[in-house]
């Protein structure tokens, strides 16, 4: 009667919010103490995350060049080779554009800060031209000021640039044998789970393709989204519009944040290089351009893979960007997609499995209608019953080890 007692004192509303107040408890412990472990392998764990994303993206040449009959080691090289092109053909192309552009936009820039500041003295504000050159002088004390922490980032930049190429090469290597050796690295994973090894080999790959359609999904809106903004830079003639359509795609991968931030550089990249007119018209076509993004591009296209709620994807981002900064950002979004998609495989049942063949036999096997008369050598006993040494059978119909 002990054990009833303190049930019998307590509400059951108030014993089941208590309940589940201990296991919120408890995975708030494990998901904290997992972000910790994470966070201290950093250095592993974010080339992996990316490598994944890259495989992602990837895998569909990788595998289209095996069932083109190719071996697996040589459709890897190949896919590998084609994503470094890619690469080094757009940092060339924003390398050579930066290097041509640059000392155009500086000329440019000083002509448009020459125009406001005749502007700010001859126009409705009449300012003295003093003040300016107070306030210019002011702008200069705080770039000195802060000219100790810039320099002391530049050299902790420098120390980190050897992490930074040790991550990159691992990088490489994860997604070479991602690529090449995925099925058989999942399959061995999978040999450690057991029996839930049915319900973990479809979560897995309910997650990989969840992830497969908002990588290559995003991929593709990021492409449309640089290549019209890249477009309505190079037409107003503003300086630097190839780079400038570069940071524009690779920052639609974090969504909302992203977007804003190089809007933001290439609004004020348009205002120094053409001033306030083309840049309103700037920033008129790109808030135009993200609304159709959103409401056409983002639900015909990565919408089926993620479709969260814009509410949703802040907060996912808030937390990403907390625990591991800008890389925290860049991957809360398809790490909450996977986990969104798969915690419902791990909770479903198996499918049942079919009935056996020899259950139901067909009617050329059974023998002639000879009224029920047992045949001959048959043992007159009754059906339900057994012989000693025949095994009993399961309701699957399979049999079951006996010792």
């Amino acid at each position: 009667m002990l054990p009833d007692r303190p049930t019998k004192l307590v509400p059951p509303a108030l014993a089941k919010m208590a309940a589940w107040c201990v296991c919120l408890i408890l995975v708030g412990v494990v998901v904290y103490f997992f972000a910790q472990i994470i966070a201290r392998l950093t250095f592993v764990a974010l080339p992996v995350a990316i490598a994944l994303l890259l495989t992602a993206l990837l895998f569909p040449l990788t595998n289209s060049l095996r069932q083109a009959g190719m071996r697996p080691i040589y459709a890897t090289w190949i896919t590998m080779l084609v994503a470094l092109a890619i690469l080094v053909g757009t940092g060339w192309l924003v390398g050579a554009r930066a290097s041509d552009e640059f000392p155009n936009l500086v000329q440019q820039v000083q002509a448009t800060a020459r125009s406001v500041q005749d502007w700010l003295i001859t126009g409705p504000i009449h300012l003295k031209e003093a003040q300016i050159t107070g306030y210019v002088d002011e702008i200069a004390n705080m770039v000195n000021q802060q000219r100790t922490a810039i320099t002391g980032t530049v050299l902790t930049a420098g120390a980190v640039a050897f992490e930074v190429l040790a991550s990159i090469v691992l990088l490489l290597f994860v997604t070479f044998f991602l690529l090449k050796d995925g099925d058989r690295i999942w399959a061995w994973i999978l040999r450690g789970f057991g029996e839930v090894a049915p319900r973990v080999d479809r979560a897995g790959r309910a997650a990989w393709t969840t992830l497969s359609h908002y990588v290559q999904g995003t991929v593709a809106v990021a492409a449309v989204h640089g290549l019209i903004m890249g477009i309505v830079l190079a037409g107003m003639g503003v300086p630097l519009w190839a780079p400038l359509a570069v940071l524009i795609f690779f920052a639609s991968f974090i969504p909302i944040v992203g977007i804003f931030f190089a809007g933001t550089i290439a609004t004020l990249v348009t205002l120094g290089a053409k001033g306030i007119v083309y840049a309103l018209i700037f920033l008129g076509i790109l808030i135009v351009e993200q609304q159709l993004e959103n409401h056409v591009l983002q639900p015909l296209i990565v919408g089926r893979a993620l479709n969260f709620h814009p509410l949703a994807i802040i907060l996912v981002l808030a937390i990403g960007g907390i625990l591991a900064g800008i890389a925290g950002a860049a991957v809360a979004v398809p790490v909450a997609a996977v986990i969104y998609r798969a915690l419902p495989e791990l909770r479903h049942k198996p499918p049942a499995l079919p009935p056996p063949p020899h259950e139901h036999a067909p009617p050329e096997a059974e023998g002639p209608d000879d009224g029920g008369a047992p045949r001959e050598g048959e043992a007159d006993k009754p059906g339900d019953e057994r012989d000693e040494n025949t095994p009993a059978r399961r309701e699957d119909g399979r049999g079951v080890d006996t010792e």
